[in-house]
Order: C-alpha cells, then structure tokens, then sequence
C-alpha cells in the first residue's frame, strides 16, 4: 500500500518538477526529478524528489532506507539524469545506505566528502539513505 501511494503522488508531481516547479529561485533545498534506469529491466523510471545544492553537487534522500527503488536502482547504475529548474543534467550518485560502510568520498570536494560522512554516521542509524550526485561535467 505504501509503495502505491508513493507511486501514484509520484505521477501527479513528477511532470510539473521535470518542467521546472519545486526548485525556489534562489534557495538551496527543493525539488527535482531523478530519472534512474532500472535495475533488473533498464527501463527509465523519473521520481520527483527532495535536493540540497552543495555548489555544484546534490544530496537527494529518503527516510524510507533500503525500501526506495531508487536507491536500488542507482547503487546498480550508478549514471542518473535529473532535472532542475526545468533543464537536464547528467550525473554519477555515490550511495549511503544505513548499516553499511559509508563509500570512498575522495573525489569529492571537502566540503561535501565532510557532510556526507557526517550524514551518514549522524541518520544513518535512523535508517535515513542518501545520495551525491556528482555532475557529469565535474572532475570528481
């Protein structure tokens, strides 16, 4: 039942993200939307969901841990498509589950490498996953 409320909220929301609503003008938290490819079909699957700007990097999450297909979805394919304020953009997602070791963050930019493994070790035992997503562009 709760996967179906999601879905259906998903479909109503979805294409007005995509077109640009959710993401204030001048804020650093709101909404955008995720396309992931499945993990066992390959098809595109498009989620509207909450994100926090850190530069040019996003952090996008859910409290629904390890249940969310889209963490599923881009701990198997990694490469993702979002847009935001009505235009897309390519990225690679470095994933932090709750229970699990937190991933190699390196390559990130200080800044964002310390706030994601804060995050981790701070939500994680709430059963809070997360995601970075790395812009396509960027050398990290």
């Amino acid at each position: 039942m709760e996967a179906g409320f999601y879905r259906t909220l998903n479909l109503l929301v979805e294409p007005a993200v995509r077109a640009g609503c959710g993401f204030p003008a001048f804020g650093l938290t709101g909404l955008i939307a995720l396309e992931t490819k499945g993990r066992r079909t390959g098809l595109p699957y498009s989620i509207p969901i909450l994100a926090t700007l850190f530069g040019d990097y996003l952090l996008i999450g859910t409290v629904r841990g390890n249940r969310s297909q889209w963490i599923e979805n881009v701990r198997v394919n990694p490469n993702v498509r979002y847009w935001l304020r009505g235009r897309a953009h390519e990225a690679r997602t470095i994933v932090f589950t709750p229970g699990e070791s937190p991933p190699d963050t390196q390559s990130l930019p200080p800044f964002v490498r310390y706030m994601a493994t804060s995050l981790h070790s701070t939500v994680g035992g709430l059963g809070v996953a997360f995601a970075i997503l790395i812009p396509a562009q960027s050398t990290a």
